[in-house]
Formats: structure tokens, sequence, C-alpha cells
């Protein structure tokens, strides 16, 4: 099935106007969702609001929206009132600068779209694709959409400009705000943990190769319950405190379980994995008498 645009936008930079499609960069029509049911009729609920100090149920006609600002405590708007206040959509996208893509911590990253050119504007899409590319820049821009204003970055994504859309700095907790334990890491389990690090690393991330096994679970139950079967729920496993005992012995039984995974797999010419190991263990006892 063909995408389907969304919208329509204008990347704007320079004297340069680039009209685009918008589509959604993801599928939320593939998600599982329940509805609520009456237990003893299995008629569906409608959701109602009722007024606490009243006790009755208040018709959308009658709700203003509020907010407290002390306990208990509001001040009202109207809806004409939050309108003049929210940001007016705009159909844009104004280019204000362009950063290396590694210098944008991927925890500002909130939501994605892709781009397409629009009727007559494939050559300067294709251009600022490319330029981005050969810069190894991503463009950073401002959008405003359903009465809110966005950080938006432009990056190529193979021939596709993708608009990633950012959280403002105010959104974002700063990791500092942790408190956490500087720890005392041996050399000899410094060296241990980069090896398991080398034997699962990969050139790149694949995400075809994770599947959704919640989803899987939940589409297997759901079609045993349509065909009149019972579904058998087991108890959950006992949870563990995922205390390390032995942290040198852990790295160990580590490194040794995924060579034994790999070469079960692949099975191709001599096995070197326990090798690798054993040196492993050798250089780390040896950094853990100096």
């Amino acid at each position: 099935m063909a995408a389907r645009s969304i919208g329509s936008l204008t990347i704007s930079f320079g004297l340069v106007a680039i009209p685009v499609k918008l589509y959604s960069a993801t599928q939320t029509a593939n998600a599982i969702s329940f509805n609520l049911l009456h237990k003893d009729c299995g008629s569906r609920l409608r959701q109602q609001y009722v007024c606490l100090k009243e006790g009755k149920v208040v018709e959308r006609q009658d709700m203003v929206k509020g907010y407290e600002f002390a306990k208990d405590q509001y001040v009202t708007f109207s809806p004409e009132e939050i309108k003049a206040l929210e940001e007016v959509g705009t159909h844009s996208v104004e280019i204000s600068e362009f950063v290396p893509i590694e210098s944008i911590d991927p925890v500002y990253f909130e939501k994605t779209y892709y781009l397409a050119p629009d009727k007559g504007a494939a050559k300067p899409y294709g251009l600022l694709t490319e330029a981005l590319k050969q810069a190894g820049r991503c463009a950073v821009g401002r959008w405003a959409s359903r009465g809110k204003a966005h950080i938006v970055i432009l990056r190529p994504v193979g021939d596709v400009l993708a608009m990633q859309q950012l959280y403002f700095a105010g959104d974002v907790r700063e990791a500092s705000e942790l408190e956490v334990p500087k720890a005392d890491v041996k050399q000899a389990e410094l060296k241990l943990a980069q090896q398991l690090i080398e034997q699962q690393a990969s050139e790149r991330f694949d995400p075809s190769a994770y599947t959704d096994e919640v989803r899987v679970r939940i589409e297997a139950a759901i079609q045993q319950k349509v065909e009149g079967q019972e579904i058998s729920v087991s108890e959950a496993a006992p949870e563990t405190g995922g205390k390390v005992i032995d942290l040198m012995e852990a790295l160990r039984a580590s490194l040794q379980k995924t060579e034994e995974g790999k070469a079960s797999t692949a099975r191709l010419g001599p096995r070197k994995g326990p090798k690798r190991v054993e040196q492993a263990d050798k250089s780390a006892r040896k950094a853990s008498r100096r």
C-alpha cells in the first residue's frame, strides 16, 4: 500500500523555497488496542466526566479549562483565549543553521516524518539532500503545528529527507540530576568487559533483526480466544535482585556463552573463541596481580 501524504510544507533556506509533502515515518495503525467493556453484558463503555463537588455528570458544553496555580485554586480560560495563546500553524520550515548530526543527543528526538518533493520540486529537493550528505550535516529549523512550536532537523536518509521533531531544552532533564556513585573499576574487569563488547559488536544497527515478542504473544492469544480456546496463564517468574556476587566470574561466563553461541550458529572453520576467552582470562589475571 502506497504511503499517503498527511500535509504539505515548504522548506525555506536563503532565497530557496522547496515545496514538499509530509508523511508519517511510523505506523500507529499496527498497535494493538483493547476496548473497555461491561463485564456482565459485554457492551462498550462510554467515558464520562463527573463533578467532584456535585457528583453529577458534566456535559462537554459546560466544561472550561483551568490552571491550578495554588492548591484547589484555578484560573480559567475560554477556548477562544487558549486559541489566541497557541502558536499559529505554519506551512513552512525555516532553516536557521546547519550542524553535525552527531552534535545532537538522541534524547532530544521526539517524532519523525518523511518529506518528499511536491510537483516541480525534485531538483531543489535532490540538491539539498545531496548537499547535506556531502557536508555531513543536518538542517535545523522551526515548525508550528497543532498549536505548538517545534524545533526540527532535516537529515538525509538515503535519497529521502527525514524531518525529526525535537524536544526543547526545557523538556529534557539533565543527566547530572541523577546521583550516581563513583565506581572503582579495576583494569582486569574493564578488559573483560571490553572483550565482551567486541564479541557482540556489529557494524550497524539492523532493526529487522528484532521482533516485538509481546505483540506476537498477544496476537496469538487473541486468535485463540476468537477460536473459542482457553489460554493458560503461567505464573510470573520470581524476580531476582540482580546482584553480581563475583563480577570477574560473571564476565568470564558471559564471554564463554557468547563464543559458544556464535560457534553453534556459524560452524565455519576452527573455533577460535575459547582461545580468545582464555587469553582474556590470562591478561585479566596478570592485571589483577599488579
